[in-house]
């Protein structure tokens, strides 16, 4: 409780600084933080933002099938986030005869809505601090496990006592590296409709080439509906179901954005790592992230040349492409920003001055060997470290065969534990490989095999491929055929299977044992590093790290620049994609009626002043993975765009972030209001919404 009052008089007593980013806790942003966004020129509360009493932003934030955050624009449920986040929903209901990934999607009534297996968006309906509750009966002769233990006995005891509502529910998180525990009270609607998405040429226009780069040209929206049941609660899909009525909704504005005004992005951060040693850093960026590159490039290099020689293949891949493309691209930037910012030379001075710190606070003997411990356990933990992620790297994302061989491998697993569990387990993987082989293709898997396999094993043949049952849907179920005994014995035959069993014994026996061991002694000494930071620098400002959490980042609409003698303005237009424009071609073809619209400047009411559709525009706020679709908010609490990506420069802002190069990339809304409207004749969208002016509004009050 001691590091906790230290914490609230940190937040109650630091002056404000100019901005430095953070991930903030939405239910405590009175104080410090209230004063600092309206320094940055919010006129937003603290309970405009976060309210359990009445409505408030957080009723429209989603958590979008639990990766990307989404948020409610109209009073019947309309949803919106990235085009990549339902990137696999669009995906999925796309056929060569309907080419939704090509043509775009649009339904025009209600009616029209496609539903979607699996999919689902929970909102949050309170955050309640719970650290007294998780640290009852904790002792100091306890070792780092009997502490957690008690944690998480007292932790299911909270959540079993919840007030809430049956169709509710609980979890909890921890903060501060463990040093704090928060409960969060959820609603989760399982039925959501795909609404419309624009065609890939605009919703992932630049693909690869402009990933992490701005100038940003992408209009990276799509467009969702939650439906409820007669009384508004989530329920499973049914023809019953009506559209979700929420408590609050995003208005939109109109007005757009000019450099320095307010931006608020608030959604679901998934990780940072803002507390790491210098010597956790310099692991990860020299030795983690490379070999991590270098197995992603080598299937790249054959999925990106299949997918363009072929429809049936680049329909098939495009969002396992997506999903093993844009990491890799994240990787190299996080190395490139660390690297030239110096950071891990930074990090090192900053430790020099907590070690002075802990001198003159007499805290040496009892912090003092956190950090030559730091550098031991990462000296012990890093060739398992490299060697595990290998083989996640080789068998689990890039690897479609070996990945089925790996779910077989579990299922043989899971039944030798519990026969009982057969026909349950058996029904599990059958599932995942009827998944699997939905958009599956032999050469394409042969050839990323030979590419990645050697990254892991050296001399590994491709001819387990003519001789396996698993390329094949029909033969690969057939091996589930009969008892328990004899579906083993016919799996343990078969030529794929038997090649990676040795290898998949070796990652769940020992590899992965020897990383987790490892693995928690450091998020150990990394829990007290956090409490040590706390009480040797207690001026200093400390917010949680992600943790896919509700999470609110604020800023302001700032350009940058990232090298000598370049500036990138903040703002994008359409005048950019025209100029990027190749015909044809995979990343940077632009469709006919687009075109056609730029020419006769057919913007409707979503040009700026200057006569041009704004695209995209950058902040100063520190997002990360997860924040993908999340709203970008004005000064007033209207939806001005969606948050989706970061500059390449700044990706490093997951252990590292700096104010003068970390940028966030936001799709404008009146670029999506005009794909909506002029391009898709959706207007009927259009409508649903609330669209508003709130600058015009500002200067007839003045």
């Amino acid at each position: 409780m001691r590091l906790l009052r230290t914490l609230l008089l940190i937040l109650i007593s630091v002056q404000v600084y100019a901005q430095q980013g953070g991930m903030w806790i939405p239910s405590l942003l009175e104080g410090m933080n209230e004063e600092e966004m309206k320094s940055l020129g919010s006129k937003l509360t603290a309970e405009d933002i976060y309210n359990t009493n009445n409505s408030s932003l957080k009723d429209a934030i989603g958590h979008f099938n639990g990766g990307c955050t989404s948020e409610l624009i109209s009073p019947n449920g309309l949803l919106l986030t990235n085009h990549h986040c339902g990137f696999s929903q669009i995906q999925s209901h796309s056929t060569l005869e309907n080419d939704y990934l090509k043509d775009g999607f649009w339904a025009m009534s209600m009616a029209e809505e496609l539903p979607n297996n699996r999919l689902y968006v929970e909102f949050i309906v309170r955050i309640e601090d719970i650290t007294e509750q998780a640290f009852a009966n904790i002792t100091g002769e306890m070792t780092e496990e009997e502490k957690q233990s008690q944690i998480d006995k007292n932790v299911n005891q909270v959540q079993e006592n919840a007030d809430r509502e049956d169709w509710q529910d609980t979890k909890v998180k921890a903060f501060y590296k463990g040093n704090q525990y928060f409960l969060f009270v959820t609603e989760r609607f399982e039925d959501i409709r795909l609404v419309g998405a624009p065609p890939t040429s605009i919703g992932k226009f630049g693909s690869d080439t402009d990933n992490w780069v701005f100038p940003r040209h992408t209009g990276d929206f799509s467009l969702f509906r939650i439906y409820a049941d007669a009384n508004n609660r989530p329920a499973k899909y049914s023809e019953d179901n009506v559209p979700y009525r929420p408590k609050h909704f995003l208005p939109v504005s109109l007005d757009g954005v000019d450099e320095g005004d307010f931006t608020l992005v608030f959604g679901f951060p998934g990780r940072t790592d803002e507390y790491l040693p210098a010597v956790a850093i310099e692991h990860i960026t020299q030795e983690f992230n490379p070999s991590n590159i270098a197995i992603r490039e080598a299937a790249l290099k054959v999925i990106d040349a299949r997918m363009k020689e072929s429809d049936d293949i680049r329909i098939k891949y495009a969002s396992k492409q997506a999903r093993i493309a844009n990491a890799w691209k994240k990787w190299i930037g996080e190395n490139l920003g660390i690297e030239k910012g110096n950071v891990i030379k930074a990090r090192r001075s900053f430790e020099s001055s907590f070690i002075k710190a802990l001198q003159e606070k007499g805290l040496e003997e009892k912090y003092g060997s956190i950090l030559p411990e730091f550098d031991r356990l990462y000296g012990d933990f890093a060739s398992i470290n490299i060697q595990r992620r290998n083989f996640i790297e080789v068998f689990l994302i890039t690897n479609e065969l070996l990945g089925m061989t790996f779910g077989a491998y579990q299922f043989e697993q899971a039944v030798n534990s519990s026969p009982e569990d057969f026909e349950k387990e058996r029904d599990r993987l059958i599932g995942r490989l009827t998944s699997v082989h939905k958009n599956y293709d032999l050469t394409v898997d042969r050839a990323v095999f030979r590419n990645v396999m050697p990254f892991y094993r050296e001399n590994a043949s491709t001819a387990i491929y003519e001789k396996t049952a698993f390329t094949k849907l029909e033969s690969a179920l057939d091996l589930l055929e009969g008892s328990a005994k004899q579906v083993i014995k016919k799996l343990n035959n078969d030529a794929a299977y038997a090649f990676a069993k040795p290898m998949m014994e070796e990652f769940v026996g020992t590899i992965n044992p020897e990383f987790q061991q490892k693995s928690a002694a450091i998020a150990a000494l990394q829990k007290q590093y956090m409490k040590a930071l706390m009480e040797a620098l207690p001026n200093a400002r400390y917010f949680p790290d992600a943790n896919s959490t509700l999470r609110v980042t604020y800023g302001q609409v700032r350009g940058y620049s990232p090298r000598d003698a370049v500036y990138y303005k903040p703002v994008s237009y359409l005048d950019g994609v025209i100029e990027k424009y190749v015909p044809g071609d995979y990343e940077f073809d632009v469709p006919q009626k687009l075109r056609d619209l730029y020419d006769a400047k057919d913007y409707g009411e979503y040009a700026d002043a200057s006569g041009k559709v704004p695209v995209c525009f950058l902040g100063t706020n520190h997002t990360t993975g997860g924040n993908s679709g999340s709203p970008a908010i004005d000064a007033e609490g209207n939806l001005i765009g969606i948050n989706f990506d970061r500059v390449w420069e700044g990706t490093m802002s997951d252990m590292n972030y700096d104010p003068e190069i970390c940028r966030n990339i936001m799709v404008d809304l009146r670029y999506i209001l005009f794909i909506v409207d002029k391009y898709a004749n959706a207007k009927h969208l259009i409508e649903e919404m609330k669209l508003v002016h709130p600058k015009k509004i500002m200067v007839e009050n003045r």
